[in-house]
Order: structure tokens, then sequence, then C-alpha cells
């Protein structure tokens, strides 16, 4: 089955959540709104001078008595509030019932002309008393404010004295929390002011207020005497939740903190006071009417701009882009920190945008395309790699080496179950930037399994050269014998011998593609360079046909040829290209320079063993084993750049070894350092 390229991946990927950003559904919604409240919780508390608080709270009720008061008592509030200095009195209440005490009378007489302001609310089931505000309109706003079949009103002679009376009705979102709240409602063809927009107009003596509507919803409120209010299509405005308000107890004896303030009478006793949600936690139902009047005060106007939903999927579809060619072209690992420094910057950006415009952006939908294009384009990657080297396997599993044929050619009954067990040496090799050469060529399968096969053929080439046995090719690794079928008594040095062929031959294979590309008309970038790492390893091995009557195979199996493979995959931590085991350098000390790289017990291997490099071993470096063996780390990573000048083709493996060194020496430190990877 074709594998989806990670294009075309990414591409779903982005047209869904364009879909979904557009759809607004409330997962969505939510997700947004959750980000929103974050940039929320990032402001410092700044203390409102405009607003106090006169709580009704235990000690109140202990004080006057069980609630609802004979509204006498509210009376006295506002007459002792207004000799405390108080501003305007906002009574945050619906007084749609006759005072069954008989008090209404001397409350009506206390707030007429008194600066009082008391409250409506918006109802789904009854339609009475009340109080509307006439507003100059400029377009049509009606069909874009908030409706209410009803509105509850205060009892007529209430509603009639009050300076103003205002809705004190909010717009919670899809989860419950108050985040905007509508400015202007309307019941049928009447509007009626918040709360809010109702302490403004009678602090600025405004008869009323204007509205102005274009072909998206209402732009603008203005009321005579205060900057205009922008607001949204249906005439909302964001609150900025970092207000915090000075509190009073109506128990106390101490009003004077609400001197030249207005006052919000709110009920926070226990039992009576309902919680609203906000986005930095629950709140007193009364504080939405103070924050919405501190966010108009201050002229905070948070805004969602209208360009924002464009600019959001503008960051979502280059970001994107960049994360498919980053997936295409580099290491996983970049990959992998580019998601992390995208989605990061998406969160900054956002928060940048809050701190210094007051814009609400949203950074978590860029931030979700991010990651799930991300991880789509890395996926299709690897199972891209997993198919080529799967076709490269399946090419290159089967091949015989021809001496291997010739022999069974000359003697069929080498055709059978079993073999023997003889001692030979062992050659494993991987190729370094498999996936570097890979990703070079796109969709372009078969250059790159031509290349692959150039390769495999120059590296083959040593191999045939001195006598020795192809046993497999697994994806873009070789293994290969020396010692069988055909007998070699100098079977280790052989072995060593090839290795290093071959990867001179990995090199000469580098610079005849590089010469190559440079040779062309157009040259354009050089090809990248690959590697080739070896491991050589000496011992007793099960080699012959091995399989079932049905289908044999020449092969090998024995513990030399996992402790070969170990050694090979150990050349990386080491800083080198070949890694020989003990075995192959005791028959090998006087043909090649032996450089001790360490005492390892390799992964799956208890018994250690001394690995080596071809290399003449300098003086230094023995000073720097005996210390490193001993436990002396502090005197070799003193020493490190001595060590380095001594030998400098080897400052590589001084890189690696100080890399581990520093990390800090193991408690139970024998001298042996015990691979944790294969």
């Amino acid at each position: 089955m074709k594998i989806i390229t990670h294009w075309a991946l990414a591409f779903v990927t982005a047209l869904l959540l364009i879909f979904a950003h557009y759809d607004d559904s409330s997962v969505v919604q939510t997700l947004r709104l959750k980000q929103f409240d974050l940039l929320q919780q990032t402001d410092a508390p700044v203390p409102s001078q405009d607003i106090a608080i006169l709580e009704i709270d235990e000690a109140t009720i202990e004080k006057y008595g069980q609630w609802p008061w004979k509204r006498t008592v509210l009376a006295d509030i506002v007459v002792k509030l207004r000799e405390s200095g108080a501003g305007i009195v906002v009574l945050p209440m619906v007084f749609s019932e006759e005072d069954r005490l008989g008090g209404d009378m001397p409350f009506i007489e206390t707030i007429a002309g008194n600066g009082v302001v008391i409250a409506q609310v918006g109802s789904t089931q009854v339609n009475r008393n009340a109080v509307p505000r006439g507003v100059a309109k400029i377009g049509d706003p009606l069909p874009y404010l908030f409706e209410w079949p009803g509105m509850l009103g205060p009892i007529p002679l209430l509603g009639e004295n009050a300076d103003g009376v205002g809705v004190v009705n909010t717009a919670p979102g899809i989860d419950g929390v108050v985040r905007r709240v509508p400015l202007i409602m309307r019941v049928g063809d009447e509007t009626y002011p918040s709360l809010a927009v109702e302490v403004i107009r009678l602090a600025t003596g405004a008869p009323s207020y204007q509205i102005k509507a274009g072909l998206g919803g209402v732009e603008k409120i203005r009321i005579p005497g205060y900057p205009i209010v922008s607001t949204d299509p249906n005439a909302q405005i964001w609150l900025r939740w970092n207000k915090q308000f000075s509190t009073i107890s109506a128990a106390s004896d101490d009003w004077s903190a609400v001197e030249g303030k207005t006052v919000i009478v709110g009920i926070t006793a226990d039992g009576i006071g309902g919680l609203i949600a906000s986005p930095t936690g629950a709140q007193y139902n009364y504080i939405p009417a103070a924050v919405t009047l501190q966010t108009m005060i201050d002229g905070d106007q948070i805004q969602r701009p209208f360009w924002a939903n464009l600019a959001e999927i503008g960051a979502s579809a280059i970001l994107t882009i960049l994360l498919v060619l980053l997936a295409r072209f580099a290491p996983y690992y970049i990959v992998g920190g580019a998601i992390v420094v995208f989605v990061g910057g998406l969160g900054y950006g956002a928060l940048y945008a809050w701190q210094n415009y007051l814009y609400l952006m949203d950074a978590a939908m860029p931030a979700l395309a991010v990651v799930l294009v991300g991880l789509h384009a890395v996926f299709a990657r690897f199972v891209r790699e997993f198919q080529l080297k799967q076709q490269i396997k399946a090419q290159f599993g089967t091949y015989v080496n021809p001496t291997v044929v010739e022999r069974l050619q000359k003697d069929p009954s080498l055709i059978k179950l079993g073999g023997e067990e003889k001692v030979l040496s062992c050659v494993m090799t991987d190729m370094r930037n498999f996936t570097g050469l890979g990703e070079s060529y796109g969709t372009d399968v078969e250059g790159f399994t031509k290349t692959i096969n150039a390769y495999m053929t120059c590296i083959t080439a040593p191999v045939l050269k001195n006598d020795g046995t192809i046993i497999k090719y697994i994806g873009d690794a070789s293994m290969h014998i020396h010692g069988a079928p055909l007998d070699d008594e100098h079977h280790a040095r052989t072995a060593v011998q090839t290795a290093l062929d071959m990867i001179q031959a990995c090199e000469e294979f580098n610079d005849r593609r590089e010469q190559a590309a440079l040779d062309t008309t157009d040259p354009g970038p050089l090809p990248p360079r690959v590697g080739l790492g070896a491991g050589v390893n000496t011992g007793k091995i099960l080699v012959g046909n091995i399989g079932s009557e049905k289908k044999l195979g020449y092969d090998c199996l024995g513990d030399p040829v996992s402790v070969a493979a170990r050694l090979e995959s150990q050349t990386k931590s080491y800083g080198v290209l070949l890694i020989v085991g003990p075995d192959t350098v005791a028959q090998t000390k006087d043909d090649f320079d032996w450089w001790e790289l360490d005492n390892i017990a390799v992964k799956g291997k208890e018994k250690p063993l001394r690995i080596y490099a071809v290399h003449k071993q300098t003086p230094e470096h023995r000073t720097f084993l005996k210390n490193y063996y001993a436990g002396n780390w502090d005197v070799c990573i003193r020493d490190y750049r001595t060590y380095q000048r001594a030998a400098p083709k080897m400052a590589a493996y001084y890189d690696k070894m100080i890399e581990r060194l520093t990390q800090g020496k193991p408690a139970d430190w024998d001298g042996t350092y015990k691979a944790t990877s294969k």
C-alpha cells in the first residue's frame, strides 16, 4: 500500500484545523477561552481607586437580622454611605415585589435624587415593570443585541424614583465562565442598559446614550461626557479581571474607605450571595458589575482584533510548512526542538500582544496545528524510512557471495541443515547518515536505491578482494566473515584490513559523488556524505547452511557475532570508525598499531573486554588510561587538552570520553564501563 506522504498528512491536518477554527465547535471555543483565561491570570492585581464594595456579610446579617430586611434598613445604609462621602450607590438587587414589612415609602424617599442605581433582570418567563432607557441609534443595532423575552424590573414607584436602573445579567461563556458582559440588551424594540452603563450615565448627567451599528453588528456605544466605548458586534466588552476592590463590612462602624468612590452593595453572606465563575476563579455575584464598571472607567479596551483569525491561520500555515520542511531534511531532535520553539513562540506572541496592546490572540489553535502537523510529518518520515530499509533488505538480503556459490557448485552436499563450529573473524558495518541520504532524494525512491546499490557495491569490493564472505545485508548494514567457507589462517588480520579498506572505500564513494555533482552544469548543493562504522571480533562461530529443507541460507551464529555488532554500535560513543575486540587484537598485535579505547561490558554481557582502535598509542594516552581505570577522573579532565595535542587524530575520542567523565564517576566504579545501549 502506498504510504501517504507527510505533505498530504500536513495538508489534511491543516484543512481540518481551519475547518474547526471557523466552525467554532464547543471544543475549539473552550480551548481558546481557557487560553484567554491564562492571559488574564498573568496580570498583576491593580487596586481600584474608584469603586468600593459594602459587604452584607455574616456579621451584617447578625447585626440587622434575617435577610431580606425591611427596606428601611437599606435606606439607612444609603444615608450612611452618603454621609460617609460615597458617590453613586449601586444596589444590584431586583425589588420586584412590595416590601412585605412596609418599608417601601421610606426607601423610595431616600433613594429619590440621591444618586442610587438599582437593578432589573432579563427574564425568560415574565415581563413586568421594565424600565427602558431611550437611545439614539446610528444604524440598526437591535438585530445584534442580546434579547430577552421579558424584563423583570422594580416596583413602579422604585423604578420612577431611582436615578438609574440597570440590567444585571451577564453572558457566561460555553463553560459558564463570565469573560464578557453585554452593555446593552433588548426586549422587543426596547433597549436596556447594563448596571455599569447606568452608573456612568448618572455620573455624567447624560439623559441617555448613543449606539452605532454597521453591517457587521454593533461597533460603538457613546455616553455623552464619556469616552466612546468599542464593543463586539453584540455590544459586549471583555472584562479586565485584575481589579482589587476595597471591601467594608456593613456591620463595621468605620465607612471612611467609601469616600469619593462609587459603592456597590454586595451580598456575601453564606447561603445568600451567589457565586459566579471568572477567569481567575469563583467570585461573588456582584463582582461582574464592579469589574465591568472599573473596566469602562479605566478605558481598558480589551479587543479581539478583526484580523486575529487571519493572523492565527497564517501563523499556523507558515509554521506547519516550516515543520514539514524540517521533517524532510533535519534530524528528529531538531524537529522536536522546532515544535517546542514554535509552540513557545506562539505563547509568547499571545502574551506580548496581551500585555502591550490588550489584544486577545488565540495561540491554542495554531499550537495545536503545529503539534499535530509536526507529529504527522515525523511519523510519515519514520514510515518512509522504514519502507526504504525494507526495500533495501528485500533487495540485498538474498545476495550470495560468488565464493560461496562456487563452493556449493563444486560440492552440493554442503546444502544441508547444520554447519560447523570454527574460529572466525566477523565484521559488522553500518552506514552513517542514512537518513540524511534518504531525505536528499525526497520521493525519488529509484534514485535513492541506485545510490545505496552503488554504496554497497563500493564497500563490498574490499570484502571480495580479501576473500571475505558476505553473510547478509540488513538495510544499510552489512555482515561478513573471514575464515569460512574458505579457510584463512590470517582471518583476524584480513578482517581488520578489510574493515579499514571499507572505510577508505566509503570515503572514495563520497568523493566521487561530490565530484560528479561539481561536474554538472548546475551543481547546486553537494550531496550529503555518508560514513561507515565497523566492529571486528574473533571467536568460535557456528557457520554453514542454516534454515529449513525448503529454504537454506549461508549464515553464522554465535556470541562473537553479537559482540561484533555491539562493537560497531559503540563507534559513535567513542568517536572512531572502527572498534576491534581483544581476541582479534591478540592475533594481530604485530600487524597494526593498537590504541586501547576502554574496558567495557557491552550491553547484555557481564564479562568486560578491552576494545581497541587502529592507531599508535602515545605515552600520554597510557597516562590517561592509568588515571581513568584508577578512578582519577579529575586528573583526566584536567589534562584533557594535553592528551589531544599528543594524538590529534584521536581528538574526537577524547571529546567523547571527557563528556562521559564530566557526568560524574559511578559509585561502583571498578575500571569497567558498563554500556547502557546496544
